[in-house]
């Protein structure tokens, strides 16, 4: 689901009340020009494409139309502009401005959303597909802000219209955060590192356990209990192991192998 540029809410039919009637009139640029003549060329800019042009028109229609629904909207079309074009620290400060300034806003459920999608990013981009990496190798720094956005949408709002691809997403996160602490904990085993294997392979059973990431962790834990010479942690993580992935592709090839313990294969 994409960020629409037209989103149906009630704040957006207010607006329109305000702007019908507009449409016909020439563009006028002079400085005496209404709140409401202002928007609907920035709204004609914004479909056509013109972003940086809209997102200037829509500075005037907030300076001109200060504590209006009108505002209200050019605010949020601002913010999705300015992700839009790039402009993500930009574009977070305005919905964050907006969010502060309009706690009862008819709108703050697409706030919260659109807040969430200018962190949400599942799209690495050429450099990132070029270098084989995934979303679970880079800093999660925006996937926590992105989930913790989406949380408070449909705690807030269960019943909104953005609330179910909130959700959805939410899952996504959470299984890429989860895959990042493993990914993290492999990085520090393979380099001997097995304390910090262990403290993050831990954290990432304890923080997210029902996600499909916790299986390796519990075979990493094994692992290193086992390099650091801790039998009884070690059999117990395998034990937890072992009830939780009965048919875990780690027990196969362990069994499979010759003079070899099943958790020193990896």
């Amino acid at each position: 689901m994409t960020v629409s540029l037209v989103w149906r809410s009630a704040l957006l039919a207010l607006v329109a009340v305000l702007v019908v009637g507009c449409a016909s009139p020439p563009r006028d640029e002079t400085p005496n020009s209404t709140a409401e003549r202002l928007y609907r060329d920035a709204r004609e800019d914004m479909e056509a494409g013109s972003y940086e042009r809209a997102i200037k028109g829509l500075e005037r229609v907030e300076g001109l139309a200060a504590g209006s629904l009108l505002a209200q909207q050019a605010l949020l079309d601002m913010a999705y502009l300015n992700w839009r074009t790039g402009e993500k620290a930009q574009a977070l400060t305005t919905v964050e401005r907006f969010i502060k300034l309009n706690p009862s806003s008819p709108a703050l459920d697409y706030a919260h959303y659109l807040r969430g999608i200018i962190n949400f990013n599942d799209n690495l981009g050429l450099l990132g597909n070029l270098a084989g990496q995934d979303l679970s190798e880079r800093d999660q720094r925006a996937s926590r802000d992105a989930h913790q956005a989406f949380k408070q949408l449909v705690d807030q709002f269960p019943n909104s219209r953005y609330a179910p691809d909130a959700r959805q997403r939410m899952d996504y996160i959470v299984n890429t955060l989860a895959s990042y602490e493993v990914h993290v904990a492999r990085y520090y085993f393979r380099r001997g590192a097995y304390v910090a294997a262990a403290n993050r392979a831990q954290q990432a059973v304890a923080e997210f356990h029902n996600t499909p990431a916790v299986e390796e962790a519990l075979y990493i834990l094994v692992q290193s209990y086992d390099k650091l010479q801790l039998t009884t942690l070690r059999d117990a993580s395998e034990r937890v192991l072992r009830q939780n992935f009965p048919n875990s592709a780690f027990f196969t090839q362990g069994l499979s192998a010759r003079d070899k313990p099943w958790w020193k294969l990896w």
